[in-house]
């Protein structure tokens, strides 16, 4: 394969996965790492990617992924991850549910669930979980955010801040390779502070495309979760900073 075909190649890797380490493409390209990390310098010089140590993630952005195309994105690893924490979760349990293709998918498979107290500032969770009559479903108010039906404000926050439930299930725009909880939107980082507040188990719930890819509102760090929920095992750094903050990392 050409250099510029194996670039290509690279940049639609990373875009997909939102991080690739430098063993994975070593594998993937049957070339030695030492090709890999000259094409990873050069991309990044381009600013079609961002180096990390030991892979590489998409450039930092202010804005995320159009939200049909994220709903597309690993849906089978997101069917599994949503499977295992429905899994975890009683009958009879009380729960928010976060804005994010990857807790719609949690919220899905509930629904052979009995007898849910749900409350969620997503829409798209709302329509799903309206048909079952046995479930009490309180959506919050507030401003809605037409690309993805997510519900965000000040009213959202006064709301949220009224419960306090057994479960939140909460998802992550990127997880940097420190550990940090990346989101894009400033609003909805302070709803996800709400909800982590009121849980009494926070379930972070994310594919491995979100590991060392790039958001830039700091939510946190992962001591703020007690369980992390995701299909690959993080990168040593990220496992690193999990084991530091005991949090259970369940691999689906």
């Amino acid at each position: 394969m050409k250099q510029t075909q194996r670039h290509d190649a690279i940049i639609e890797l990373v875009r997909r996965q939102g991080y690739v380490s430098t063993e994975e493409l070593v594998e993937h390209f049957e070339v030695s790492p030492q090709t890999i990390r000259r094409d990873l310098n050069d991309l990044a010089d381009q600013n079609k990617l961002q180096r990390h140590h030991g892979g590489a993630a998409l450039p930092s952005s202010s804005e995320n992924t159009a939200w049909q195309e994220r709903k597309m994105m690993w849906s089978v690893e997101k069917v599994r991850i949503a499977e295992r924490v429905a899994s975890e979760i009683p009958d009879g349990a009380t729960l928010f549910i976060d804005i994010g293709t990857t807790p719609e998918a949690v919220a899905h498979a509930l629904l052979n669930h009995k007898y849910l107290r749900v409350v969620t500032n997503n829409i798209n969770v709302a329509t799903l979980l309206m048909t079952k009559p046995d479930f009490r479903l309180i959506i919050a108010g507030g401003e809605v955010r037409t690309r993805d039906g997510g519900i965000m404000g000040e009213a959202t926050l006064d709301f949220i801040s009224q419960f306090r439930l057994d479960y939140g299930i909460l998802g992550i725009s990127g997880i940097d390779m420190d550990g940090s909880l990346l989101e894009f939107d400033y609003h909805e980082v302070r709803t996800k502070r709400a909800i982590i507040e009121n849980s009494r188990c926070v379930m972070l719930v994310v594919d491995h495309s979100k590991f060392g890819r790039n958001a830039m509102v700091n939510l946190g760090n992962m001591g703020l979760i007690d369980q992390l929920y995701t299909d690959k095992q993080p990168p040593a750094s990220i496992m690193k900073v999990i084991e530091q903050h005991e949090v259970q990392l369940e691999l689906c």
